[in-house]
Formats: C-alpha cells, structure tokens, sequence
C-alpha cells in the first residue's frame, strides 16, 4: 500500500510517498481502508523530532492520528463491528500512522460516521474534537453559566471547542483574526477579540476557565484574567508559568489527548444532529505533494478550521 513517511526528523522534504506493508488486523483490532485523514500540529512537530524523547520510535515512521473510512477487515475477538462499516478514530499513537491508505484501529476506539456527515468531515473531528472535549470537560470542568476564553478560535480544536462550550451553556469569548469573527459568532461565541488590535487581558476579567492552545505570553497573560480562587486554565501546549498561578492561587493543567471511542460517538451524535458543525478550512489530495502542502499550510498558524488529506480526490 501507499504511505507518506519520514525516515529521518527534519523539514517538508522528509515526507516521502513510499510503498510499505499492508496492516495486519491483531485481536481487537480492524483494518480501515481510508477515504480521508487530517493534519493536526503535533504531526509537523513530530516530523521535525520535537517530540523524539516521547515517543522514540524507529524509522519509518507514518505520521497522523485522524482517520475516516470503512472497514477492511476485522481481526480476533472483533464482535461490533464488520467489513463494510462506515467509521472514524483517532487510533492509539504508534509510529504506523494515518498518512496511509489502509490502518490499524483498536475496536474499542471505533466511532460509526455520523448520518449527513462526509468522510472529509469525519476526519476532521477526532483529535481535535476529544482535544477539545477532554479539555473543556474532563479537566476544567466547565458549568453551565461559567465564562471561557477559548484562545485561538479559529483552529482546528477552536472551531470545535466554542460549539462545544457553547453547547454546555457557558458563556463564550475566543480571540482570532478579524477576517474570522463572522464564522465564529456563527459558531455561538459571544465575544470574539481581535487579537492584532487588543490585548485579550486588558478587556477580560472574572473568567473561570481559560482553554490555552498557544502558550508562552498567552499563557502568562491568561493568568491576570482568571477569577481568583477557582479560576482553570488547561493547556495542551504544557504549562511554562506555575509560580504565576499559584500566585493567583488559580489551577493551572497541562493535558494530553487520550484516544477515546465512548466520547467520539458522543461527538458523532452531535454532529449528525447539527448541534456541532466541523469546519474543514482546506482539503489536498493524498499524495507526497498534498501532505508536503498540507503541513505548510498548517505551519503558518493561520489555517481556518481542520486541514484534511483525501483519498478520493
């Protein structure tokens, strides 16, 4: 089968298209044939060895962790699903990767494809979605009523995190570009900053969780605007400042994604009612080209929503 891979760390030009061994189903597990996966940043920053301490894996290394498509092949021990399901996942982080035309996936990870929703779609959702999920849910805690500053809302995890704020009933304020505030008002954010023409903390105060995706000054200055005493800040980029919040006597957490089927299809339901909406800012084709393109794109910080490679194009 097709891959794209990398066989050292480095820039775009490490991505390669290669032929490689096809996926073997072991117990538990299924065989997607792809029709679409996604960029996220921990891909690029994987490939250029970020992140070699976590994971040191050997080389080739298939990059991705985002697939929709249908079921090839069920291995051992596979009782709810079958050949010819329609699914996405986000798949236990190994170095076999989705940037291939067939995968492996851990039944237990399995979501069936929302009704109305594309395979693009599909794939835009599953990291960014439990992304944003596990950090709005499981770790801050969010209320009904409670405010939240959502950095950074038109990404990829933004996009999906003030609908899902939303959602929940609180109170939601996102920064972003000018060029984007229609589309996330449309989303249901009650406030959007625009973060080249006003310092988010000279305008906020009294907010009780602040989803950081940036860090560095954003995470510091996130502080300043935390209520005292019961203020959350959660990050996924990790924490730099914890004098500062202990100072603000606010918590302060840095989180990781972990693969989780049960809260995807809770995602897939609300996709397929329309209560939460994925936005897919850019698609390329499966090729050495289109990842290579895909990953500028998304190094430049600026892309709208969810990058997705397909299969089809």
């Amino acid at each position: 089968m097709k891959a794209v891979v990398i066989e050292n760390y480095g820039g775009k030009e490490e991505l390669k298209e290669k032929e490689v061994a096809m996926p073997k189903a072991g117990k538990n597990q299924v065989i997607v044939k792809e029709a679409a996966t996604s960029i996220n940043p921990i891909d690029w920053k994987l490939r250029e060895g970020y992140l070699k301490q976590m994971m040191d894996w050997e080389f080739p290394i298939i990059l991705g962790w985002d697939v929709a498509g249908v079921i090839s092949e069920v291995g051992e021990g596979v009782t709810d699903w079958k050949v010819g399901d329609e699914v996405f996942a986000r798949p236990e982080t190994t170095r076999f990767g989705t940037y291939a035309e067939y995968t492996a996936v851990d039944d237990h990870l399995l979501a069936p494809l929302p009704e109305g929703i594309s395979f693009d779609e599909a794939a835009s959702i599953p990291l960014a979605g439990l992304t944003a999920w596990q950090a709005l849910f499981d770790h801050a805690k969010l209320q009904k009523g409670e405010k939240v500053l959502i950095h950074a809302g038109a990404g990829g995890v933004g996009t999906l995190a003030i609908q899902l704020a939303k959602h929940a009933g609180a109170e939601v304020i996102t920064t972003a570009s000018a060029k984007n505030h229609e589309l996330l008002k449309s989303l249901g954010a009650d406030q959007v900053i625009d973060y080249k023409e006003v310092n988010f903390k000279d305008v906020l105060s009294d907010i009780d969780v602040v989803f950081d995706t940036m860090g560095g000054q954003i995470e510091t200055d996130s502080y300043d605007v935390l209520k005292e005493g019961t203020g959350r800040l959660v990050s996924i980029v990790g924490i730099s400042n914890e004098d500062r919040a202990k100072e603000k006597n606010v918590t302060a957490t840095g989180i990781w994604l972990q693969p989780n089927g049960e809260q995807l299809k809770e995602l897939g339901k609300l996709l397929a009612d329309k209560t939460v909406k994925p936005i897919v800012g850019a698609t390329f084709p499966f090729s050495e080209k289109g990842v290579f393109d895909a990953h500028a794109l998304s190094e430049t910080h600026h892309a709208v929503g969810k990058i997705v490679i397909s299969f089809n194009k």
